[in-house]
């Protein structure tokens, strides 16, 4: 069996492994890679050199700065912030929706604007007494618009420019995509307005997530806490400098409690020292008696938010049940007491609805609703005596925006396209840097880092790598593009960029784009060669041709991410995606070498 042979037959087997959709993407993507290397087509080194590859490194740097937009409330914040621009109307809500997206996907990849975005859309929906399912899909397709807007958008950008710079070439810059970008996107959102009300399902049956943008008014109304909850920072001149935290006595029997001193904005309970400057009183009571005792001691009232105390930059509430055969049963709580670890606070307990007695203990199905530092409930809670209502940590990303961090983490993402932009460093240089700055910084640990990184993608591109250079080493490739060339090339590039559309565009449709622009980029790059043409427009339409994924739910991870919350079925997807393919053949074919010419 000569090499050709031996690619095509991995290959072939590839297509229809990753058709078939019963194995894992990256078993057969690492199977493929080592099959290539049994047949003797590529080295052991070079089956394994994709690892190693500045594209590889590159895509993993983005996962880690995507998921630091996340943790520190950048992305819910620029949510909430669309929301309250889109108003009541659909039209505009679905405008802004899908240029938030679409942006987003420019910078940190279509799966991380689409989860970043895709609660923002439902609760706006639920809202707006609207269906998610008139938004999502218009979301998932208007991120695979945006990612042709900037070399950050998708693997598959680096991919070509890599290729580009492989043969010799300048490759692509930063900027450069946005020349078919815009009006690519334009006219994207364009086809959704227009058809998507008459072409997408009007109604979801999906199980909508919960909208915790008024938890703590949810909280306060469920466990009775009317009278609030206030959290007031300790002067300087206030008679309870130097005081022991137990001696703090507010003097108003029935109208202020106190519920605990924290040590500084941490939310952690004080303790082994004396009240100091920037301590905190935590107290229960009615609003005037609380701003009369605020006077009297020189406290700070601090208003954060809706209900005051609850919910801060560094502290917030969970509500957690007590399971059967929990190691807290028979114990005596009540609110007020600091949990055995000493940085949370029980605020309230209860019993089917009802405020447990003075003197009663717990008991299996009681609730207790707690209030301590962001990291103290995420480390605290994660206990098997415990049962947690609802994730702290995805309580703080709708409630709390614009959290710890999120300035270094802003910054840091405006160092990374700066590089980019201006080409000072490569771009596996620019996202490292940034990636180890956000770690170094300790928005990211090294934990959080490894756990942000989406590992199917990495292992595909890397392991798919070797198959292009199969193709190339075996000369598959040009055989390939010399069918390709012979069927279209005589009626000239046009043809033979349409041909080349419809190869990329229906491979998609089943692969991964990024598998298909691996395995298509030798063919591309041959058969410009042949027709004695620039590469620059082949490699940008071929782009093109790898974000029109359209026609089905495992086109994309992010078709797949909107079709439970969307409450879509195969048929969804062909419907307004057909019209999209069109679109995008029309730019690729025929708008490309208006701007890259042959």
């Amino acid at each position: 069996m000569t090499p050709i042979h031996s690619t095509a037959l991995v290959i072939v087997a590839t297509i229809v492994l990753f058709t078939w959709n019963r194995l894992p993407v990256v078993v057969v993507a690492i199977g493929a890679a080592l099959a290539l290397w049994a047949t003797g087509t590529v080295t052991l080194e070079q089956a394994f050199a994709g690892f190693g590859d500045r594209a590889t490194l590159f895509v993993a740097s983005l996962f880690i700065i995507s998921a630091a937009l996340e943790k520190t409330g950048i992305t819910a914040w620029a949510g909430q912030y669309l929301i309250a621009r889109a108003g009541s109307g659909q039209t505009r809500l679905l405008v802004i929706m899908m240029a938030a997206c679409a942006g987003l996907s420019a910078l940190i990849t279509g799966s991380g604007a689409v989860a970043a975005l895709m609660p923002v859309a439902v609760m706006a929906a639920v809202r707006l007494r609207q269906s998610p399912a008139q938004l999502l899909m218009p979301l998932a397709f208007a991120g695979h618009a945006g990612a042709n807007l900037l070399l950050t958008g998708a693997p598959k950008n680096i991919l070509v420019s890599e290729a580009l710079e492989d043969a010799g070439l300048p490759g692509f810059a930063f900027a450069e995509f946005a020349l078919v970008g815009l009006p690519l996107l334009a006219g994207t959102m364009a086809i959704i307005l227009l058809l998507g009300k008459r072409l997408l399902p009007r109604e979801s049956g999906a199980r909508l997530p919960a909208d915790f943008s008024r938890h703590a008014h949810t909280l306060v109304e469920h466990y009775g806490l009317s009278d609030g909850i206030h959290r007031l920072r300790v002067r300087a001149g206030s008679a309870y400098v130097g005081a022991a935290a137990d001696a703090v006595d507010p003097g108003q029997p029935g109208r202020v409690a106190l519920m605990a001193v924290q040590a500084g904005a941490s939310g952690a309970p004080l303790k082994g020292r004396a009240i100091a400057e920037g301590d905190y009183l935590l107290l229960r009571g009615e609003a005037e008696a609380v701003a009369a005792l605020a006077a009297k001691m020189h406290l700070s009232l601090r208003e954060e938010g809706a209900q005051p105390g609850l919910f801060s930059r560094r502290s917030g509430l969970a509500e957690v049940v007590i399971p059967p055969r929990s190691a807290l049963i028979g114990r005596a709580v009540f609110p007020g007491i600091v949990t055995d670890s000493g940085d949370l606070v029980v605020l309230a307990v209860q019993r089917g609805g009802i405020d447990l007695e003075p003197g009663e203990t717990l008991a299996a199905g009681d609730t207790v609703l707690v209030e301590g530092s962001w990291e103290a409930l995420d480390l605290r809670l994660d206990n098997p005596d415990v049962l947690v209502v609802n994730s702290p940590d995805l309580v703080r990303r709708q409630a709390v925006p614009l959290g710890i961090g999120a300035g270094v983490t802003l910054t840091v993402l405006a160092c990374v396209v700066v590089m980019l932009a201006s080409g000072i460093v490569p771009p596996a240089v620019a996202g490292m840097l940034g990636a180890g700055a956000l770690i170094f910084t300790r928005i990211m640990s090294v934990d959080e880092a490894y756990r942000a990184i989406n590992w199917t993608t990495v292992i595909l591109i890397a392991a798919m790598m070797p198959l292009s250079t199969a193709m190339v080493q075996s000369g598959a490739a040009k055989v390939v593009a010399d069918l390709l060339v012979a069927a279209t090339g005589g009626a000239g590039p046009f043809v033979f960029l349409g041909g080349l559309y419809v190869l990329t565009a229906c491979l998609g449709q089943v692969m991964s784009n990024t598998a298909t622009t691996l395995l298509v980029i030798p063919i591309a790059m041959a058969a410009a060669a042949g027709l004695g043409v620039s590469p620059r427009p082949v490699l940008m339409s071929l782009c093109i041709a790898g974000s029109a994924s359209f026609l089905t739910p495992i086109a994309t991870a992010t078709n797949m991410m909107v079709m439970g919350p969307g409450g879509y079925n195969f048929a969804s997807y062909w419907k307004l995606g057909t019209p999209l393919m069109l679109w995008f053949f029309v730019m690729a074919v025929f708008y490309v070498p208006l701007i890259w010419r042959f």
